[in-house]
């Protein structure tokens, strides 16, 4: 009977702490829920991915 009782108390602690540290899951941890194209060819010319001159004619493309 211990064994059932310290099993269901286990179960109840487990899904509390889930419950509680649960809540957000799902958002991101920071920033605008969603992003502009802007901000992706920002993102993309700091990480690297696009040299200066695509950066500036896919920005005035944009019509930035």
């Amino acid at each position: 009977m211990m064994i059932v009782f310290i099993a269901v108390s286990v179960v109840v602690v487990v899904s509390l702490l889930r419950w509680l540290g649960g809540q957000g899951h799902g958002l991101p941890p920071h920033g605008p829920l969603t992003k502009t194209p802007l901000d992706i060819l920002k993102e993309r010319f700091a990480r690297g991915e696009i040299d200066k001159e695509e950066f500036e004619e896919r920005r005035r493309l944009l019509g930035d």
